[in-house]
């Protein structure tokens, strides 16, 4: 089994010569007590954001379909993943200068709790004392949501 991780499939070398790139990205995770689906029910419904992820907004409401935020950037748009059974919790955030975020997340069930992971990309440009502060910023609201999920 040791081996498996020794040598890459044959099939990495026609990937990595695609063109593509590689960007620096951080997965920030925590472990919840609780089940992954009950996680995913609270985490999934945009008008919870306020409650475990303050870092982005305080309020959320419903507007011509679509969910806006009241952010420290202002009202941002935020689009979910349609709802699935894998715990997929992507999400895209739209500021008001019309820029938008791809952010990847997961529930994934962990034992009898869950994991929570949510990949953290740098943007082009970015210093590296921004992208710690945005990835502690994560991290925070991360553990929000398992204060919130672990008391109820």
């Amino acid at each position: 089994m040791a081996d498996l991780f020794k040598t890459a499939p044959a099939w990495a070398d026609s990937v990595a010569s695609m063109g593509t790139t590689t960007s620096d990205s951080r997965h920030i995770s925590t472990h919840i007590d609780r089940l992954a689906q009950d996680v995913y029910d609270y985490a999934s419904n945009p008008t919870h954001l306020p409650e475990w992820a303050p870092g982005l907004g305080s309020s959320v409401e419903a507007v011509d379909g679509q969910w806006i935020v009241e952010s420290p950037m202002g009202r941002v748009v935020v689009a979910f993943a349609p709802r699935n059974d894998f715990g997929v919790l992507d999400h895209h955030v739209t500021l008001p200068s019309g820029e938008t975020f791809y952010n990847p997340m997961r529930v994934t069930a962990d034992d009898s709790g869950c994991e929570v992971v949510f990949s953290l990309r740098r943007q082009p440009g970015m210093s590296d004392e921004d992208f710690d502060r945005d990835a502690d910023a994560v991290f925070a609201d991360l553990i929000t949501l398992k204060q919130v999920m672990e008391r109820s």
